[in-house]
């Protein structure tokens, strides 16, 4: 019988109706003579304004962090370089670092002509096709470029953004962005603005042959990676006539080796234009004042009208296309459906789809193919760009399986989200995990710049972005089936990574190079100009450990409390004092309890358990801990605590699971062998502490196979009786804390004895030897390795500033000389590496990654370095400028203040150890790096770790560094 509703209640209904329609609006206001745009309700209140130019700014304040998270975007990249010359986007994405006309050169007027020389000799190196000519103009290039370094500063640009405090400096090209990234100190702004107002004015191509070695370098490292060989497969099958596949953001290898500066320069006039460019800004700051300072900065740009990217439709896919790769690295296998562009309407049931398949805990996949261990892991996400998207699905196969019994598997589940085979509350769990996530985001600087950064490039309205959570809470069942029903049939593709031989590369071949100058302790007056500019520095804040911690104990158990006052949060750890170094088959026990349930519920019940609640729980053993990690919303964090207690405390040994479980690890084990950072690693742990190290500290095979359920269980219900702190983070009172967990977790009368630790020492390097694995790659990678002395809490401020001198950054010694003037390596660093423990010893780390035939050259540069240190004091105050600016402006907060306290703790220092550097820092002299450097670096013997093919490195070449051992992959990872 129907019901007539009261008039009350129906207007009641009808307002929330319409509040929930208008909760998210573009609103406009105004502040210091200008206008902008906001979304209502928009947690990050995010400012849209279009200064005059057409340029976009968007700024973003929160006042928790004394810093800002800088992004300037350009709506442009691989999909917009012209077929003739891919990879230019990228290029000049890299040569946008060298300087203008005002930095990066010492005298403009004697350097432009030789640049002017170079332009011509490009050009006519790119139109001559006999390589003897070729070589004899590249002579020139090399020869006049030579002559132009004299006159040029490299890195200038990165010492500035290091002089005034700048983090994460970089840059990066994709299908439609390229962003230039900096996170400076609050106090710093106006000097950045200036720095970013004139590097974007006339950026000069100059030391551009040694940066397209860099480039070079980057280009042969995707020929080393199957995973970039798959992305390229797939895409290239998807889009035959879109840039999307048709071209890669880095390039082909013919159309790096010739490149053209008149291309580049008509790529930037093109497109680094205000119209198509954002300036977007998060952190503390007054956006009132801001914008001002904004457009001041990049008033001199000129709106110019941007060409659209056209590009025909594709043709329908209509039957499955496999393709395969090999190489060295393990098997898998990707698929990828093709989806519409970014604005189409079924955009926001994709995104739902690719969480439906997988959400890392109740996905489709997530339940049943990873849960009941059919495969050894297995993914889905959407991809969207602008014109097209992708489903893109990948996994990987367990112990025995084919990659075609993997694709079936994948497959099964995209069956089961046609026919609808999933719980309609699935929706409903996906949508509070993405708003639980949604607060991570909103609360973090950095996380509000990259969302806002996105959304412009992607073209994307901020109304949508904000509002997303409750658009996709319209979603239901029935739209996500008729979906996958219209878009995922037998129109996909599919690629099989196999293992073997790397098919045919063309790899880019040395050029002869002669270093160029880099001139590294000069200025240039527009450096000394931004360093003059006044600026207040932020004041330094160091943690108290005894105010910033609350303690409390439940029974023997010590409880570390930090409030969490800005939301409703709650991360709470159980850390308990028993790890791989104790009992190898403890990692084993917490591998296997994600596959158990209990006599009331299954695994997968309760992953879905934690998922409807939008909890998650984790369990981990390191070498000396074994944590467990729930985390959440604080009103569901007596359900979460108490379905991990349930589970801990019932849980039922499952042979069949114990089973699989070995097979993926057997699996797993093999797949670590084809690593080439794995095996790195397995080299890097065995010249630290010789043949028996904590790498390869791990059950044997047979042991492995030996285990038994019961000996697992018994570990798993034995874990709450060791040692353990209680670590929690979030809104309610410590009290209430105690009074919650004294219920529901036992805490013993008294603790259980772990076994003995097995203790490893790190061996002296008494002589130079080389740790050498062969492994299929067209790059050389090798590092240095050193032991030095045990732990001086004295000595951490000469460390720090010694590090960021000699090897940390793209500003360091080590970075300038052999990357920047000697183009032998894309990536490299030399650091020397502090100890977790009192006890144990620093050790030296030096790294370069280069093209095997530049392998004599690279490691002959580091030795000079190991061996001379170069004096620059102006590289030296900027070292210590840099320390000190990124102890002011740095905030330790939530959960991290508990374990900067615990990880002091282990080095016996009982305060915040950044005080005494930041008192002491602008002490540090020349001469103490100099020292430094002599005792632990100069005319020392190293042990090399080399990652190289033995096809292309010779054993001779290597024997001159040091006696050679060549490590079997048995002998490294212990089984």
């Amino acid at each position: 019988m129907f019901k007539k509703i009261p008039l009350a209640i129906v207007a009641l209904l009808i307002s929330l109706q319409v509040f929930a329609q208008n909760q998210f609006q573009w609103k406009e206001a105004s502040g210091n003579g200008y206008t902008y745009k906001y979304v209502t309700n928009d947690p990050m209140s995010a400012r849209f304004y279009t200064l005059k130019n057409g340029l976009t700014v968007i700024l973003s304040p929160t006042k928790k962090d004394p810093r800002i998270q800088a992004y300037i975007a350009v709506k442009a990249g691989s999909k917009t370089d012209p077929r003739t010359n891919t990879g230019l986007a990228h290029y000049l994405e890299h040569m946008v670092f060298k300087g203008t006309d005002k930095y990066g050169s010492l005298d403009w007027a004697k350097e432009k002509p030789q640049l002017d020389i170079i332009d011509g000799l490009y050009e006519q190196y790119n139109k001559t096709k006999d390589e003897t000519k070729r070589k004899a103009i590249y002579k020139k290039i090399d020869s006049v470029s030579g002559v132009a370094s004299k006159f040029a500063i490299a890195n200038e640009y990165d010492k500035m953004m290091a002089s005034m405090g700048a983090q994460g400096t970089n840059a990066f090209t994709s299908f439609e962005q390229t962003v230039y990234t900096d996170d400076v100190p609050s106090s710093s702004l106006d000097k950045y603005l200036t720095v970013q107002g004139e590097r974007f004015r006339n950026p000069i191509l100059r030391i551009f042959h040694t940066e397209l070695e860099a480039v070079y370098e980057e280009k042969n490292r995707t020929l080393d990676d199957d995973g970039d060989k798959v992305f390229e497969e797939l895409f290239a099958q998807l889009f035959k006539k879109h840039n999307y596949g048709q071209q890669t953001t880095i390039g082909t290898v013919e159309d790096l080796k010739n490149p053209s500066l008149v291309e580049i320069r008509k790529y930037f006039n093109n497109y680094y234009v205000p119209n198509n460019m954002a300036v977007i800004l998060s952190g503390d700051f007054n956006p009132d004042v801001v914008i001002g300072k904004v457009d001041k900065a990049f008033s001199y740009m000129k709106t110019k009208p941007v060409a659209k990217y056209a590009f025909a439709q594709e043709d329908a896919i209509t039957a499955p296309i496999v393709k395969e790769i090999t190489g060295p690295d393990a098997e898998n296998v990707t698929i990828g459906y093709r989806l519409p562009g970014n604005k189409d309407k079924d955009v926001l049931i994709a995104d739902l789809v690719g969480q439906i398949l997988t959400n890392g805990k109740a996905g489709l996949l997530d339940l049943n193919l990873v849960k009941k261990q059919k495969l050894l892991r297995a993914s889905a996400f959407t991809y969207t760009l602008i014109d097209h998207g992708i489903l893109y699905l990948s996994a990987a196969p367990t112990n025995g399986q084919s990659l075609e019994e993997v694709k079936a598997l994948v497959l099964g589940e995209i069956d089961n989200l046609k026919k609808g085979n999933f719980d309609e509350d699935l929706i409903t769990s996906i949508i509070n995990n993405i708003k639980k996530n949604k607060i991570y985001e909103s609360e973090n600087y950095s996380n509000r710049a990259s969302s806002l950064m996105d959304a412009f490039t992607s073209e994307l309205n901020w109304r949508d972005q904000v509002a997303y959570v409750n658009d996709l809470s319209k979603v239901s069942k029935t739209d996500i089936v008729n979906f996958a029903n219209k878009y995922l049939g037998d129109n996909y593709v599919a690629v099989l990574k196999r293992k073997g031989e790397s098919e045919g590369t063309l790899k880019i071949e040395k050029p002869q190079i002669t270093p160029v100058e880099t001139n590294a302790d000069k200025q240039s007056a527009f450096v000394k100009m931004v360093g003059d500019m006044p600026n207040t520095a932020s004041a330094a804040v160091f943690l108290d450990y005894n105010k910033d911690i609350q303690k409390s104990k439940l029974g023997k158990a010590e409880v570390l409390y930090v409030p969490n006052t800005e939301n409703q949060i709650f991360r709470l750890k159980y850390r308990y004092k028993i790890g791989s170094l104790n009992d190898l088959k403890q990692p084993l026990a917490s591998q296997y309890l994600q596959f158990l349930g209990t006599d009331k519920m299954s695994a997968e019940e309760i992953s879905k358990a934690f998922y409807k609640i939008a909890c998650n729980f984790n369990i981990s053993a390191g070498e000396e801990y074994t944590t467990v990690s729930i985390e959440g919303l604080q009103e569901n964090f007596e359900k979460a605590v108490q379905l991990y207690e349930d589970l801990i405390q019932n849980v039922k040994a499952d042979d069949a699971a114990l089973k699989s479980l070995k097979e993926r690890i057997a699996k797993a084990r093999k797949d670590a062998k084809a690593n080439k950072g794995a095996i790195m690693q397995g080299l890097t742990n065995y010249a630290l502490y010789g043949q028996d190290n904590k790498f390869n500290n791990v059950l044997s095979n047979a042991a492995l196979e030996a285990t038994t359920s019961a000996e697992l269980v018994k570990r798993i219900k034995n874990l709450n009786n060791y040692e353990q702190t209680v670590i929690y983070y979030g809104p309610a009172s410590l009290k209430e804390l105690d009074i919650k967990l004294k219920e529901m977790h036992q805490f013993p009368a008294k603790f259980a004895v772990a076994p003995p630790e097995k203790v490893f020492k790190q061996i002296p390097q008494n002589k130079n030897q080389v740790l050498f694995t062969d492994y299929d790659m067209v790059q050389a990678e090798t590092r240095w390795i050193r032991n030095t002395e045990k732990y001086n809490a004295d000595k951490n401020t000469v460390v720090k500033v010694f590090n960021n001198y000699f090897g940390g950054g793209m500003g360091s010694i080590i970075f300038q000389t052999i990357r920047e003037s000697k183009a032998l390596a894309y990536s490299t660093y030399g650091v020397y590496v502090q100890p977790q423990k009192k006890d144990q010893e620093y050790y030296m780390v030096s790294y370069v990654g280069s093209q095997a035939d530049k392998f004599n050259d690279a490691t002959t540069a580091m030795n000079e370095l190991l061996t001379t240190m170069p004096h620059l004091d102006e590289n030296l105050n900027l070292a210590k400028t840099q320390v000190k600016k990124d102890i002011q402006t740095e905030r330790i907060t939530q959960d991290n203040i508990i374990f900067n306290y615990l990880a002091a703790k282990e080095l016996g220092l009982s305060q915040d150890p950044r005080k005494d550097i930041y008192n002491s820092v602008d002490k540090i002299t020349m001469q103490d790096l100099k020292n430094f450097h002599q005792n632990n670096f100069s005319k020392k013997p190293y042990t090399y770790a080399i990652v190289a093919s033995e096809k292309k490195v010779s054993m001779k070449d290597m024997q001159k560094l040091g006696e050679v051992k060549k490590i079997s992959l048995e002998e490294l990872f212990g089984y």
